[in-house]
C-alpha cells in the first residue's frame, strides 16, 4: 500500500542512519525551513534513536502533531544490533510508526512512498536508500552531474544523466562493487582503512592494523573538519583536540607526538588525506568512465566532508556546485548551507514529499524543478 501525503501539513525529512539521524522540515510548498543532525549510536540499542526522537519533538512539537507528515530514509538497517537487513527495517519502521503516527512513510525509490505495513514486504526498496532520494532530487536541478556525498563513514559517488540517476547499483553489495559507493568518511573511518602504506619524512612505512586513529583525527589537524560535525569518540575516546589528535596518527607509525613537530604532524595529516583523496579520485574515475555524458558533468558536493568533493572537482578540473546552492541557500550563508548539505538526504526526502503533496512531478519517477525561492534556515 502506498502512503498518502497531505497537502496542508510541514513535512518533515529524516535520514535514520547507523551513526547519526538528520532531520528536515519543509513547508508544503516546498520552503525548508530548519535542519538538524544527532548522533545516534545506533548499533547500541534502539533506546538512541528513541532519544533522537524526542530531541526532535522538542526542537520542534509540531512533529507531534496528527497533521505533520513524516518522511523517512534510512540506512541505520545495517547496523549489527539487527539479525539482518529485514529485521532493521522492520524494527526501524516500527519504531518511528509507534512515535510519529501512521501516516509516517518510507521512501522507497521507484516504488514512491510506502507506509509501514509495506515496508515487510518492500524492504529491500526501503534499506539504504538514502543516496538515491538525494540523487532524484539533485536530478530535478541539473541535468548531468556527479553526486559526491561524503559523510562521517561513506562517500556515495552518484551518476545523473538526462535528469535521471544512471546508478548502476541499487544497493549496498552492488555499489561496492561498482565504485559507486566507497566505504570511507571524515569522521569515523580507522585510517588503517585509509592506506596500508603512507609517507613520512620523505620515506613510507607501514601502517598498524589498528584502531588507533581515525579520520576525524587528519581533519582536525588539516583544519577542514568542523566541530559541529564531530560528534562521536575519538579512537581512544581521549580529547578532541589537536594535541591529542598528533598523538593519535603518531601510534599509526609506532611512533609518539614527541617524535615530529606540529608542523611535521600537520604534513602527515595532509599525507593521509591524499590517500583518501587517491580512493575516492579511483573510485569516480570508475563512475565517470561509463557514460560519455559524464565527460564535463559537474561535481554536487554534499556531506559533511564535500570540502574532499570541491577538492576532487578541482583535481579534475569540473566546476562544483553545492547541495545547499541547489536548495536555495546564499553563497554568503556558510552556517545554512553546511547544515543542509550535510543533511542532504534528509532535505531530499522532505523536498520530494514537499513535492508528492502539491502533485509536483517532482514526485518520486518524475521530473520537474523545485522552486528556488526557498528560504532556508540550518540550526
Amino acid at each position: 500500500m502506498n502512503a498518502t501525503i497531505s497537502s496542508d501539513a510541514p513535512v518533515f525529512g529524516w535520514d535514520v542512519g547507523g551513526a547519526h539521524v538528520k532531520v528536515s522540515l519543509a513547508t508544503r510548498a516546498g520552503a525548508l525551513l530548519d535542519v538538524a543532525q544527532w548522533a545516534c549510536p545506533l548499533w547500541q540499542g534502539i533506546a538512541h534513536l528513541e532519544r533522537v526522537i524526542d530531541g526532535v519533538l522538542e526542537r520542534w512539537p509540531v512533529a507531534a502533531d496528527a497533521s505533520a507528515r513524516h518522511a523517512v530514509t534510512m540506512t541505520g538497517e545495517m547496523v549489527d544490533l539487527f539479525a539482518d537487513r529485514a529485521e532493521g527495517v522492520r524494527m526501524l519502521t516500527r519504531t518511528l510508526v509507534q512515535r510519529l503516527g501512521p501516516r509516517t512513510m518510507f521512501y522507497a525509490g521507484d516504488a514512491g512512498w510506502l507506509a509501514r505495513s509495506a515496508c515487510a514486504d518492500g524492504w529491500r526498496k526501503v534499506a539504504s536508500a538514502n543516496w538515491l532520494a538525494t540523487a532524484q532530487w539533485v536530478a530535478t536541478c541539473v541535468p548531468d552531474a556527479l553526486l559526491v556525498d561524503i559523510g562521517s563513514t561513506t562517500t556515495d559517488i552518484i551518476p545523473i544523466v538526462g535528469s535521471r540517476v544512471a546508478a548502476r547499483g541499487a544497493n549496498d553489495a552492488e555499489r561496492l562493487m561498482s565504485g559507486e559507493l566507497v566505504y570511507q568518511g571524515v569522521v569515523r573511518t580507522p585510517l588503517c582503512g585509509v592506506a596500508h602504506r603512507i609517507a613520512f619524512r620523505g620515506e613510507t612505512t607501514g601502517v598498524m592494523n589498528e584502531w588507533f586513529a581515525t579520520t576525524a583525527d587528519v581533519y582536525r589537524l588539516t583544519g577542514e573538519l568542523w566541530a559541529e560535525h564531530d560528534q562521536h569518540p575519538s579512537a581512544d575516546n581521549g580529547p578532541k583536540t589537536e594535541a591529542a589528535s598528533r598523538a593519535r596518527i603518531a601510534r599509526m607509525i609506532g611512533r609518539d607526538a614527541a617524535d615530529a613537530s606540529d608542523a611535521e604532524w600537520r604534513s602527515f595529516a595532509q599525507n593521509w588525506r591524499h590517500e583518501q583523496l587517491r580512493a575516492l579520485e579511483a573510485n569516480l574515475a570508475r563512475v565517470i568512465a561509463r557514460d560519455a555524458a559524464l565527460a564535463a558533468a559537474p561535481i554536487v558536493g554534499a556531506g559533511c566532508g564535500r570540502f574532499l568533493a570541491a577538492a576532487l572537482a578541482r583535481q579534475e578540473a569540473r566546476s562544483y556546485i553545492d547541495f545547499a546552492r541547489l536548495a536555495g541557500v546564499a553563497d554568503d550563508d556558510a552556517t545554512r548551507a553546511e547544515w543542509i548539505s550535510t543533511c542532504a538526504p534528509s532535505v531530499a526526502v522532505a523536498l520530494l514529499a514537499s513535492m508528492g503533496a502539491r502533485g509536483a512531478k517532482g514526485a518520486p519517477g518524475n521530473e520537474a524543478h523545485p522552486s528556488n525561492d526557498a528560504s532556508p534556515r540550518a540550526a
